[in-house]
């Protein structure tokens, strides 16, 4: 993502939201260390299962796929298992339209942002899981390699305009290739014994009762206004409120304390994010790692091994986190060193035995790690790496939207 973000940082209109990795998790974790970090939850949202977004780059869609299941149960609604890949082939669709209209010059790819789910949803409907799986290519696991270059070649192709006129067959040919892999959308199906289709669906469930809004903290812009939050996965040119850093905090335990899951997108390049170990933490950073190339460094060097263990964090005695300010958020996002990786749900609030405040997090990697597919998050983590959240706008602290500009 790193590079993605700086190859398109130039681009005038390319920004986006919520971001996108996929991790595949090893069959098995090894977890010497963890018995260190103990965590009691504090308070947890109920949630819809863990799932897996295997080898896609579609974090964004499963994790506000999950934001909206659970806006559902808050609302005293069934627990339902809705089909992240209608929501994906529909926003494939029409972030081709945009990068056709635009001459290529917008981004085409597997990422997103968490406000295409609720776009999708607004405009399409939605479909359960057992209607659209989307697995029609000999996979048991979402893998969308080879589908994304197929539609990108066929695309960039179609952008050089051979014909000097585009024909009315072009969106065609890429649904052509939708169908292929993830197999025709259906018009209609049956769910609990009756007929719907994705429209009626969405109404039905409750699936468009809520409002969301996205929120960031950079200032580079003004606090309390809304701007377009500029990452290439924002296809859509969605507007994030901005409010200062000490207001993140505010919003994600009011947004928990009253029911309301949280989608966080973050950076999760960091060697302090440990999912295996079922933790992800934010420690000062004893050895400089800024000497390549002086003359200090020539002659004193620590090997790679030995700058983690003079870093490695044993237990929460040891632990001396960041005092984050907005400075180091507004300098992490202009450096790259903060990129916008991957989307998850917070879900919760807990502390470790030495009374540590954490987030609690459902993400889409599966179950194999210690906690099936959980971790708990550490405060200043979260306050300077987060790019962005999804709120239900309900959520929000009346302080906080008195003062802001939508």
């Amino acid at each position: 993502m790193k590079k993605l973000i700086l190859a398109s940082a130039i681009l005038a209109a390319v920004p986006a939201m919520a971001a996108e990795t996929f991790f595949q998790a090893p069959d098995s974790v090894k977890t010497d260390s963890i018995e260190d970090f103990k965590f009691t939850d504090i308070k947890v949202l109920k949630t819809t299962p863990v799932k897996d977004q295997n080898k896609s780059g579609t974090c964004w869609c499963f994790s506000g796929t999950s934001l909206i299941e659970e806006d559902v149960l808050r609302q005293g609604g069934p627990e339902l298992d809705l089909s992240e890949m209608f929501t994906v082939r529909k926003t494939y669709l029409d972030k081709a339209k945009k990068y056709v209209q635009t001459m290529g010059t917008t981004g085409f790819s597997q990422g997103g942002a968490f406000p295409d789910v609720t776009y999708v949803i607004n405009k399409y409907g939605a479909v359960p899981e057992e209607a659209y799986p989307g697995l029609n290519y000999g996979e048991k696991g979402h893998s969308h390699y080879e589908m994304e270059a197929a539609m990108k070649g066929y695309l960039d192709a179609i952008v050089k305009n051979p014909n000097r006129k585009l024909s009315t067959a072009w969106l065609r040919g890429l649904e052509g290739i939708l169908d292929a892999y993830l197999g025709p959308e259906p018009e209609t199906f049956t769910y609990n014994g009756k007929t719907y289709t994705p429209q009626s669906f969405a109404d039905e469930m409750g699936l468009r009762k809520s409002e969301w809004i996205g929120v960031t903290s950079f200032n580079h812009h003004p606090f309390y206004e809304s701007f377009i939050l500029e990452v290439p996965d924002n296809w859509l040119w969605e507007k994030s409120l901005n409010v200062p850093i000490e207001d993140l905090e505010k919003i994600i335990d009011n947004s928990i304390e009253n029911g309301y899951t949280v989608g966080w997108a973050s950076d999760v390049s960091e060697p302090g994010f440990k999912w295996a170990k079922g933790y992800c933490i934010n420690p000062e950073v004893k050895s400089a790692d800024n000497l390549e190339g002086t003359e200090l460094a020539r002659w004193v060097k620590l090997s790679a091994q030995e700058k983690q263990k003079e870093n490695e964090v044993k237990s929460p005695k040891d632990l001396k986190e960041k005092k984050v300010t907005q400075e180091m958020r507004q300098e992490g996002w202009e450096n790259f060193t903060t990129t916008d990786d991957h989307g998850m749900v917070l879900v919760g609030i807990a502390k470790d035995q030495a009374g540590n405040k954490y987030y609690k997090v459902k993400n889409s990697w599966n179950k194999a790690n210690i906690y099936d597919g959980y971790f708990y998050v550490s405060v200043p983590y979260v306050l300077e790496k987060t790019t962005s959240l999804m709120i239900n706008k309900a959520a929000l602290p009346k302080d906080i939207a008195k003062k802001s500009k939508f």
